[in-house]
Protein backbone atom coordinates (compact mmCIF):
# COMPACT_ATOMS: atom_id res chain seq x y z
CA UNK A 1 0.00 0.00 0.00
CA UNK A 2 1.76 3.22 -1.38
CA UNK A 3 1.89 6.32 1.54
CA UNK A 4 2.28 9.91 1.14
CA UNK A 5 4.18 12.79 3.04
CA UNK A 6 4.35 16.41 2.86
CA UNK A 7 6.18 18.31 5.15
CA UNK A 8 5.37 22.10 4.11
CA UNK A 9 6.23 25.58 4.85
CA UNK A 10 9.43 25.10 6.22
CA UNK A 11 13.56 26.15 5.28
CA UNK A 12 14.95 23.53 3.07
CA UNK A 13 18.21 22.80 3.16
CA UNK A 14 18.85 20.56 0.28
CA UNK A 15 22.56 19.67 1.05
CA UNK A 16 23.07 19.53 -3.14
CA UNK A 17 26.07 20.57 -5.17
CA UNK A 18 25.00 24.41 -5.27
CA UNK A 19 24.16 24.71 -1.44
CA UNK A 20 20.48 25.34 -2.33
CA UNK A 21 18.34 26.70 0.38
CA UNK A 22 14.75 27.40 -0.27
CA UNK A 23 13.60 29.97 2.70
CA UNK A 24 10.16 28.74 2.45
CA UNK A 25 9.39 25.42 0.38
CA UNK A 26 8.33 21.73 0.88
CA UNK A 27 8.84 18.45 0.50
CA UNK A 28 6.72 15.11 -0.47
CA UNK A 29 7.57 11.38 -0.24
CA UNK A 30 6.12 8.29 -1.33
CA UNK A 31 6.66 5.25 0.28
CA UNK A 32 10.38 5.58 0.99
CA UNK A 33 11.09 8.09 -1.85
CA UNK A 34 11.36 11.84 -2.34
CA UNK A 35 9.53 12.42 -5.44
CA UNK A 36 9.63 16.67 -4.95
CA UNK A 37 10.81 19.19 -3.42
CA UNK A 38 10.72 23.25 -4.24
CA UNK A 39 10.12 26.86 -3.09
CA UNK A 40 7.24 28.42 -2.22
CA UNK A 41 3.25 26.71 -1.37
CA UNK A 42 3.49 22.66 -1.94
CA UNK A 43 1.52 21.98 -5.24
CA UNK A 44 -2.25 20.68 -4.72
CA UNK A 45 -1.62 17.06 -5.23
CA UNK A 46 1.67 16.85 -2.57
CA UNK A 47 -0.91 18.67 -0.17
CA UNK A 48 -3.28 15.96 -0.55
CA UNK A 49 -0.75 13.63 1.04
CA UNK A 50 -1.66 10.86 3.70
CA UNK A 51 0.63 12.81 6.73
CA UNK A 52 1.09 16.94 6.41
CA UNK A 53 3.74 17.90 8.56
CA UNK A 54 3.01 21.51 8.94
CA UNK A 55 6.43 22.97 9.48
CA UNK A 56 6.67 27.11 9.74
CA UNK A 57 9.69 28.39 11.78
CA UNK A 58 11.38 24.76 11.08
CA UNK A 59 13.91 23.56 8.98
CA UNK A 60 14.21 20.38 6.97
CA UNK A 61 17.55 18.92 6.32
CA UNK A 62 19.37 15.69 5.11
CA UNK A 63 19.54 12.83 7.79
CA UNK A 64 22.77 13.01 8.99
CA UNK A 65 25.24 9.94 9.15
CA UNK A 66 27.01 8.80 12.31
CA UNK A 67 29.62 7.40 10.60
CA UNK A 68 31.48 5.75 13.43
CA UNK A 69 30.78 4.66 16.78
CA UNK A 70 30.51 1.77 19.37
CA UNK A 71 27.03 1.47 20.39
CA UNK A 72 27.36 -0.90 23.60
CA UNK A 73 29.71 1.72 25.16
CA UNK A 74 26.38 3.62 26.24
CA UNK A 75 27.02 1.72 29.46
CA UNK A 76 30.36 2.86 29.89
CA UNK A 77 29.55 6.51 29.89
CA UNK A 78 32.13 8.61 31.97
CA UNK A 79 34.50 5.89 32.79
CA UNK A 80 37.63 7.35 30.67
CA UNK A 81 37.46 10.71 32.53
CA UNK A 82 40.73 10.21 34.20
CA UNK A 83 42.15 6.97 32.14
CA UNK A 84 44.70 6.57 29.13
CA UNK A 85 43.16 4.60 26.67
CA UNK A 86 45.30 1.10 27.69
CA UNK A 87 43.94 1.94 31.48
CA UNK A 88 40.81 2.34 30.09
CA UNK A 89 40.74 -0.87 28.19
CA UNK A 90 41.82 -2.61 31.00
CA UNK A 91 40.54 -1.68 34.01
CA UNK A 92 36.29 -1.51 32.35
CA UNK A 93 36.40 -2.25 28.61
CA UNK A 94 37.77 -5.75 28.61
CA UNK A 95 36.15 -6.95 32.09
CA UNK A 96 32.72 -6.19 31.04
CA UNK A 97 32.72 -6.33 27.53
CA UNK A 98 34.31 -9.65 27.85
CA UNK A 99 31.35 -11.45 29.76
CA UNK A 100 28.31 -9.04 28.03
CA UNK A 101 25.31 -10.92 26.80
CA UNK A 102 23.60 -10.32 23.69
CA UNK A 103 20.27 -9.11 25.70
CA UNK A 104 22.93 -6.74 27.08
CA UNK A 105 24.25 -5.60 24.03
CA UNK A 106 20.97 -5.34 22.63
CA UNK A 107 19.46 -2.83 25.63
CA UNK A 108 22.72 -0.71 25.29
CA UNK A 109 22.64 -0.15 21.52
CA UNK A 110 19.10 0.63 21.53
CA UNK A 111 19.60 3.59 23.58
CA UNK A 112 22.35 4.31 21.46
CA UNK A 113 20.41 4.32 18.75
CA UNK A 114 17.75 6.09 20.30
CA UNK A 115 20.13 8.89 21.41
CA UNK A 116 21.38 9.11 17.64
CA UNK A 117 17.95 9.15 16.29
CA UNK A 118 17.35 11.97 18.87
CA UNK A 119 20.05 14.11 17.68
CA UNK A 120 19.36 14.21 13.86
CA UNK A 121 21.37 10.82 13.02
CA UNK A 122 19.42 8.59 10.59
CA UNK A 123 22.35 6.61 9.85
CA UNK A 124 24.90 4.50 12.02
CA UNK A 125 27.90 2.96 11.10
CA UNK A 126 28.02 0.64 14.14
CA UNK A 127 32.13 -0.47 14.79
CA UNK A 128 30.99 -3.78 16.91
CA UNK A 129 33.66 -5.55 18.14
CA UNK A 130 32.32 -7.54 20.78
CA UNK A 131 31.66 -11.57 20.37
CA UNK A 132 32.76 -13.36 22.76
CA UNK A 133 29.68 -15.65 22.54
CA UNK A 134 27.38 -16.13 19.58
CA UNK A 135 24.43 -14.02 18.81
CA UNK A 136 26.44 -10.21 19.63
CA UNK A 137 25.82 -8.83 15.65
CA UNK A 138 22.17 -10.12 15.67
CA UNK A 139 20.82 -8.56 18.50
CA UNK A 140 22.47 -5.12 17.37
CA UNK A 141 20.74 -5.52 14.27
CA UNK A 142 17.52 -6.58 15.61
CA UNK A 143 17.64 -3.55 17.40
CA UNK A 144 18.19 -1.23 14.86
CA UNK A 145 15.79 -3.39 12.97
CA UNK A 146 12.70 -2.50 15.73
CA UNK A 147 14.11 1.06 16.12
CA UNK A 148 13.80 1.95 12.31
CA UNK A 149 17.12 3.26 11.27
CA UNK A 150 19.09 3.01 8.96
CA UNK A 151 22.25 0.69 9.96
CA UNK A 152 25.94 -0.46 9.02
CA UNK A 153 27.25 -2.54 10.81
CA UNK A 154 30.86 -2.96 10.29
CA UNK A 155 31.48 -6.04 12.89
CA UNK A 156 34.62 -5.80 13.98
CA UNK A 157 37.50 -7.71 15.07
CA UNK A 158 41.07 -8.39 16.11
CA UNK A 159 43.09 -11.88 16.02
CA UNK A 160 46.38 -10.91 17.77
CA UNK A 161 47.68 -8.42 20.39
CA UNK A 162 44.45 -7.97 22.09
CA UNK A 163 41.95 -9.44 25.20
CA UNK A 164 41.93 -13.04 24.39
CA UNK A 165 38.09 -13.02 25.10
CA UNK A 166 37.67 -10.92 22.40
CA UNK A 167 40.10 -12.20 19.56
CA UNK A 168 39.42 -14.45 16.96
CA UNK A 169 41.11 -16.49 14.13
CA UNK A 170 39.99 -14.60 10.64
CA UNK A 171 38.50 -18.03 9.85
CA UNK A 172 36.17 -17.61 12.29
CA UNK A 173 35.40 -14.02 11.11
CA UNK A 174 34.39 -15.06 8.04
CA UNK A 175 32.70 -17.62 8.95
CA UNK A 176 30.43 -15.45 11.59
CA UNK A 177 30.24 -12.72 9.56
CA UNK A 178 29.48 -14.65 6.45
CA UNK A 179 26.35 -16.51 8.18
CA UNK A 180 24.69 -12.60 9.62
CA UNK A 181 25.38 -11.60 6.07
CA UNK A 182 23.28 -14.66 4.20
CA UNK A 183 20.11 -13.05 6.71
CA UNK A 184 20.79 -10.02 7.53
CA UNK A 185 22.53 -8.47 4.21
CA UNK A 186 19.88 -5.25 2.63
CA UNK A 187 17.31 -6.56 5.16
CA UNK A 188 14.53 -4.15 5.79
CA UNK A 189 14.61 -3.38 1.83
CA UNK A 190 18.06 -2.17 2.20
CA UNK A 191 18.10 -0.59 5.72
CA UNK A 192 20.49 -2.72 7.43
CA UNK A 193 23.41 -4.10 6.30
CA UNK A 194 26.97 -5.46 7.06
CA UNK A 195 30.80 -5.18 6.67
CA UNK A 196 33.89 -6.19 8.06
CA UNK A 197 35.33 -4.09 10.94
CA UNK A 198 39.51 -4.76 11.23
CA UNK A 199 39.54 -3.36 15.03
CA UNK A 200 42.93 -1.54 14.99
CA UNK A 201 46.02 -2.04 12.87
CA UNK A 202 48.60 -3.49 16.39
CA UNK A 203 45.55 -5.85 16.56
CA UNK A 204 44.84 -7.32 13.22
CA UNK A 205 47.16 -9.46 10.82
CA UNK A 206 47.84 -8.91 7.76
CA UNK A 207 46.97 -12.21 5.90
CA UNK A 208 43.24 -11.63 8.33
CA UNK A 209 42.74 -7.93 7.08
CA UNK A 210 42.93 -9.43 3.62
CA UNK A 211 40.74 -12.82 4.08
CA UNK A 212 38.04 -10.61 5.82
CA UNK A 213 37.78 -7.97 3.43
CA UNK A 214 37.74 -10.23 0.58
CA UNK A 215 34.53 -12.13 1.87
CA UNK A 216 32.69 -8.64 2.66
CA UNK A 217 33.45 -7.58 -0.53
CA UNK A 218 31.64 -10.52 -1.59
CA UNK A 219 28.61 -10.02 0.25
CA UNK A 220 28.44 -6.00 -1.09
CA UNK A 221 30.35 -5.21 2.22
CA UNK A 222 33.17 -2.70 2.16
CA UNK A 223 35.59 -2.33 5.28
CA UNK A 224 35.85 -0.05 8.87
CA UNK A 225 38.93 0.59 10.67
CA UNK A 226 40.24 2.50 13.21
CA UNK A 227 42.88 4.61 11.40
CA UNK A 228 45.83 7.01 12.63
CA UNK A 229 44.47 7.98 15.56
CA UNK A 230 47.19 8.22 17.38
CA UNK A 231 51.40 8.86 17.27
CA UNK A 232 52.22 6.24 19.25
CA UNK A 233 50.05 3.52 16.92
CA UNK A 234 51.54 5.02 13.92
CA UNK A 235 55.03 4.51 15.77
CA UNK A 236 53.79 0.86 16.51
CA UNK A 237 53.46 0.35 12.81
CA UNK A 238 56.69 1.61 11.67
CA UNK A 239 58.44 0.00 14.17
CA UNK A 240 56.64 -3.58 13.26
CA UNK A 241 56.00 -3.38 9.77
CA UNK A 242 58.20 -0.65 8.36
CA UNK A 243 55.25 1.45 7.36
CA UNK A 244 52.22 4.06 8.15
CA UNK A 245 49.16 2.86 8.50
CA UNK A 246 47.93 3.78 4.91
CA UNK A 247 50.98 2.60 3.08
CA UNK A 248 50.05 -0.46 4.94
CA UNK A 249 46.93 -1.21 3.96
CA UNK A 250 47.27 -0.13 0.73
CA UNK A 251 50.11 -2.64 0.40
CA UNK A 252 47.38 -5.02 1.31
CA UNK A 253 45.24 -4.02 -1.71
CA UNK A 254 42.33 -3.50 0.63
CA UNK A 255 41.86 0.57 -0.03
CA UNK A 256 39.06 1.59 -2.05
CA UNK A 257 36.05 3.54 -1.88
CA UNK A 258 34.15 1.04 0.45
CA UNK A 259 36.54 1.37 3.02
CA UNK A 260 36.61 3.96 6.15
CA UNK A 261 38.90 5.23 7.95
CA UNK A 262 38.03 6.02 11.62
CA UNK A 263 39.81 8.99 13.00
CA UNK A 264 42.65 9.81 10.66
CA UNK A 265 44.21 12.23 12.76
CA UNK A 266 48.06 11.48 11.99
CA UNK A 267 48.44 11.39 8.09
CA UNK A 268 51.00 12.74 6.05
CA UNK A 269 51.07 14.65 3.26
CA UNK A 270 51.48 11.20 1.18
CA UNK A 271 48.90 9.61 3.23
CA UNK A 272 46.40 12.41 2.22
CA UNK A 273 46.81 12.14 -1.77
CA UNK A 274 46.43 7.76 -1.56
CA UNK A 275 43.52 8.53 0.22
CA UNK A 276 42.08 10.85 -2.42
CA UNK A 277 43.52 8.62 -5.24
CA UNK A 278 41.78 5.07 -3.38
CA UNK A 279 38.82 6.99 -3.23
CA UNK A 280 38.11 6.15 0.70
CA UNK A 281 36.40 7.93 3.50
CA UNK A 282 38.31 9.61 6.25
CA UNK A 283 35.65 9.78 9.29
CA UNK A 284 36.64 12.53 11.63
CA UNK A 285 35.56 12.45 15.47
CA UNK A 286 36.29 15.81 16.72
CA UNK A 287 35.12 15.43 20.04
CA UNK A 288 36.77 12.21 21.03
CA UNK A 289 39.90 13.22 19.60
CA UNK A 290 39.88 15.89 22.00
CA UNK A 291 38.52 13.99 24.84
CA UNK A 292 41.29 11.49 24.19
CA UNK A 293 44.11 14.12 23.65
CA UNK A 294 45.08 12.16 20.02
CA UNK A 295 45.61 15.63 18.32
CA UNK A 296 43.82 17.20 15.38
CA UNK A 297 42.71 16.07 12.08
CA UNK A 298 44.10 17.97 8.86
CA UNK A 299 40.53 18.28 7.28
CA UNK A 300 41.10 21.69 5.64
CA UNK A 301 44.12 19.48 4.10
CA UNK A 302 41.91 16.36 3.37
CA UNK A 303 39.41 18.82 1.77
CA UNK A 304 41.34 20.47 -0.63
CA UNK A 305 43.05 17.16 -1.83
CA UNK A 306 39.57 15.86 -2.65
CA UNK A 307 39.41 13.18 0.36
CA UNK A 308 35.93 12.71 0.95
CA UNK A 309 35.60 13.30 4.97
CA UNK A 310 32.47 12.00 7.09
CA UNK A 311 31.93 12.97 10.60
CA UNK A 312 31.05 10.94 13.71
CA UNK A 313 30.71 11.18 17.67
CA UNK A 314 32.65 7.60 18.43
CA UNK A 315 31.01 5.64 21.01
CA UNK A 316 30.00 6.85 24.08
CA UNK A 317 32.83 6.17 26.31
CA UNK A 318 35.21 8.60 24.63
CA UNK A 319 32.48 11.45 24.08
CA UNK A 320 30.45 10.91 26.09
CA UNK A 321 27.29 11.82 23.67
CA UNK A 322 26.55 10.79 20.10
CA UNK A 323 25.23 14.47 18.90
CA UNK A 324 25.96 14.86 15.59
CA UNK A 325 24.73 19.00 15.98
CA UNK A 326 27.83 19.15 18.58
CA UNK A 327 30.08 17.35 16.45
CA UNK A 328 29.47 19.94 13.57
CA UNK A 329 30.10 22.63 15.67
CA UNK A 330 33.25 20.87 17.26
CA UNK A 331 34.57 20.18 13.87
CA UNK A 332 34.55 23.57 12.78
CA UNK A 333 35.52 25.11 16.18
CA UNK A 334 38.73 22.73 16.93
CA UNK A 335 39.65 24.48 13.06
CA UNK A 336 39.49 27.83 13.85
CA UNK A 337 41.14 27.59 17.24
CA UNK A 338 44.33 25.35 15.46
CA UNK A 339 44.84 27.33 12.72
CA UNK A 340 43.92 30.90 14.42
CA UNK A 341 42.14 30.82 11.17
CA UNK A 342 38.19 32.31 11.75
CA UNK A 343 37.55 30.77 7.65
CA UNK A 344 39.58 28.01 7.46
CA UNK A 345 36.39 25.85 7.96
CA UNK A 346 32.45 27.02 7.45
CA UNK A 347 29.16 25.99 8.36
CA UNK A 348 28.11 24.46 5.03
CA UNK A 349 31.72 22.02 4.63
CA UNK A 350 30.44 20.81 8.12
CA UNK A 351 26.87 20.25 7.30
CA UNK A 352 28.63 18.49 3.97
CA UNK A 353 30.44 15.76 6.05
CA UNK A 354 27.17 15.28 8.54
CA UNK A 355 25.47 14.77 5.44
CA UNK A 356 26.87 13.65 1.78
CA UNK A 357 30.07 12.48 3.28
CA UNK A 358 28.48 10.08 5.66
CA UNK A 359 26.39 8.90 2.74
CA UNK A 360 29.82 7.81 1.37
CA UNK A 361 31.29 6.37 4.21
CA UNK A 362 27.49 4.46 4.07
CA UNK A 363 28.11 3.40 0.23
CA UNK A 364 25.05 5.48 -0.64
CA UNK A 365 26.34 8.44 -2.59
CA UNK A 366 23.32 8.15 -4.91
CA UNK A 367 20.65 7.38 -2.11
CA UNK A 368 21.02 9.72 0.96
CA UNK A 369 22.30 13.21 2.14
CA UNK A 370 20.81 15.06 -0.30
CA UNK A 371 16.98 16.25 -0.34
CA UNK A 372 16.18 16.10 -3.96
CA UNK A 373 13.91 13.40 -5.89
CA UNK A 374 14.96 9.90 -6.22
CA UNK A 375 16.89 10.52 -2.95
CA UNK A 376 16.22 8.13 -0.28
CA UNK A 377 13.47 9.92 2.46
CA UNK A 378 15.85 10.25 5.46
CA UNK A 379 15.21 13.50 6.79
CA UNK A 380 15.37 15.37 9.83
CA UNK A 381 12.79 18.32 10.69
CA UNK A 382 14.45 21.16 13.33
CA UNK A 383 12.67 24.17 15.19
CA UNK A 384 14.23 27.25 14.43
CA UNK A 385 11.62 29.23 16.48
CA UNK A 386 13.54 28.67 20.10
CA UNK A 387 15.59 30.73 22.14
CA UNK A 388 18.24 28.90 21.44
CA UNK A 389 18.31 29.50 17.91
CA UNK A 390 16.21 32.75 16.55
CA UNK A 391 16.77 34.83 15.22
CA UNK A 392 17.69 32.99 11.99
CA UNK A 393 19.85 35.04 9.95
CA UNK A 394 21.92 32.09 8.33
CA UNK A 395 20.11 28.42 8.20
CA UNK A 396 23.14 26.51 7.70
CA UNK A 397 24.92 28.73 10.52
CA UNK A 398 21.80 27.69 12.71
CA UNK A 399 22.05 24.69 12.44
CA UNK A 400 26.06 24.04 12.70
CA UNK A 401 26.28 26.44 15.88
CA UNK A 402 22.93 27.08 17.71
CA UNK A 403 20.90 23.78 17.18
CA UNK A 404 21.39 21.06 20.00
CA UNK A 405 18.76 17.74 20.35
CA UNK A 406 16.11 19.72 22.41
CA UNK A 407 15.20 21.49 18.47
CA UNK A 408 14.61 18.17 16.57
CA UNK A 409 10.71 17.62 15.96
CA UNK A 410 10.54 15.10 13.43
CA UNK A 411 13.16 12.36 12.29
CA UNK A 412 11.90 10.47 9.04
CA UNK A 413 13.70 7.44 8.02
CA UNK A 414 12.81 5.61 4.33
CA UNK A 415 9.82 7.99 4.49
CA UNK A 416 8.02 6.67 8.04
CA UNK A 417 8.34 9.15 10.74
CA UNK A 418 10.74 7.30 13.91
CA UNK A 419 10.28 10.47 16.00
CA UNK A 420 7.01 12.70 15.34
CA UNK A 421 6.48 15.79 17.72
CA UNK A 422 9.64 15.13 19.70
CA UNK A 423 7.57 11.71 20.75
CA UNK A 424 9.67 7.97 19.48
CA UNK A 425 7.13 5.87 18.10
CA UNK A 426 8.56 2.29 17.02
CA UNK A 427 9.16 2.14 21.03
CA UNK A 428 8.71 3.17 24.66
CA UNK A 429 11.86 4.85 25.34
CA UNK A 430 11.19 5.39 28.81
CA UNK A 431 10.91 1.21 28.82
CA UNK A 432 13.71 0.84 26.71
CA UNK A 433 15.61 3.24 29.30
CA UNK A 434 14.75 0.80 32.66
CA UNK A 435 15.25 -1.52 30.86
CA UNK A 436 19.08 -0.66 29.81
CA UNK A 437 19.77 0.31 33.27
CA UNK A 438 18.86 -2.95 34.77
CA UNK A 439 20.90 -5.05 31.94
CA UNK A 440 23.54 -2.42 32.79
CA UNK A 441 23.45 -3.15 36.67
CA UNK A 442 23.20 -6.58 36.28
CA UNK A 443 26.41 -6.44 33.77
CA UNK A 444 28.70 -4.25 36.26
CA UNK A 445 27.68 -6.33 39.42
CA UNK A 446 28.96 -9.85 37.24
CA UNK A 447 32.25 -7.78 36.21
CA UNK A 448 32.70 -6.35 39.74
CA UNK A 449 32.61 -3.17 38.75
CA UNK A 450 30.50 -1.09 40.80
CA UNK A 451 27.28 0.66 40.19
CA UNK A 452 25.95 3.24 38.36
CA UNK A 453 23.40 5.88 39.01
CA UNK A 454 19.84 5.55 37.09
CA UNK A 455 16.36 5.27 37.44
CA UNK A 456 14.70 3.02 40.10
Amino acid sequence: MTTTLTIEDAAIVTSDDQGTVHPRGWVHIVDDEIVGVGQGEAPASARQADTVFQARGCAVMPGMVNAHTHLFQTFFRGLGDDKSLLDWLREYIWPAASVMTPEEIAAASAIGIIENLRTGATTIIDHQYLHPSGGHDEAVLAAADRLGVRFLLASGWADRNYEPRLTETSGQVVERTSGIASKWQNASNGRLRLETGPLIPWGCSDGAVQETTAASRAWGGGMHVHCAETAIEVEMNLGERGMRHIPWLDSLGVLGPDTQLAHGVWLDDDELDTIARCGATVVHCPVSNMYLASGVARVPEMLRRGVTVALASDGPGSNNRQDMFEAMKVAVLLQKVHHLDPVILQPEQALRMATRGGAAAAGLSDQIGVIAPGRLADLVVVDLDSVFVAPVHRVVSALVFNVTPREVRHVIVAGRPVIQDRRLVTADERQELRQALTRCRELFARAGLGQPLGLD
